[in-house]
């Protein structure tokens, strides 16, 4: 999208629901925003085949691992992200900038027609995943618009149930 002017997305008027932080560590840094600031509890899922149904990155089918943790700040979602295998804009993020703020997270009711503004908007898609729901549902897909707005941008359509987490902290 160098050099043009990024047109007003509709899916931005809802707000940022989630700012997402890669890290180093996922259980330090969980521990450390429970005890250090009360942020918590904290819901961990491991982001891979079988859970994550389809995977692509640069428009190719892809494999890759994440963990995650989300939690919550006021109502804001706060989702860290320790990236484990496979191409994925995470390591992208951390050889360009290190460890951090990697995106801000925009629900959408309607994904593909959210894919299909953002891209007719010159957005390019990055990575994505979908059927990560109890009922195949649920899609992410993430936009580079770092240089445009400092910061990757997520699409999120969240599904109608999710699968229990693995892990709870603090367990409660």
């Amino acid at each position: 999208m160098k050099g043009s002017e990024l047109k007003k997305l509709s899916f931005l008027d809802r707000g940022v629901a989630q700012i997402a932080f890669v890290v180093e560590d996922l259980e330090k840094t969980v521990e450390n925003y429970y005890k250090s600031f009360g942020i918590g509890p904290w819901h961990f899922y491991t982001y891979e085949k079988p859970l994550i149904k389809t995977m692509s990155i640069n428009g190719k089918p892809a494999d890759y691992r994440m963990r995650i943790a989300l939690s919550y700040f006021g109502s804001t979602r706060i989702e860290l992200i320790q990236d484990l295998d496979g191409d994925t804009v995470y390591r992208d993020f951390i050889s360009k900038h290190g460890y951090g703020v990697q995106h801000l997270g925009f629900l959408v009711d309607d994904m593909a027609t959210a894919i299909k503004e953002a891209e007719e908007a010159g957005l390019r898609m990055t990575m994505d995943g979908t059927g990560f729901g109890l009922d195949g549902d649920g899609h992410y897909a993430y936009f580079e618009t770092d240089e445009e707005l400092g910061t990757t941008i997520e699409l999120i359509q969240r599904p109608r149930a999710k699968h229990p987490p693995e892990k709870i902290y603090p367990e409660l």
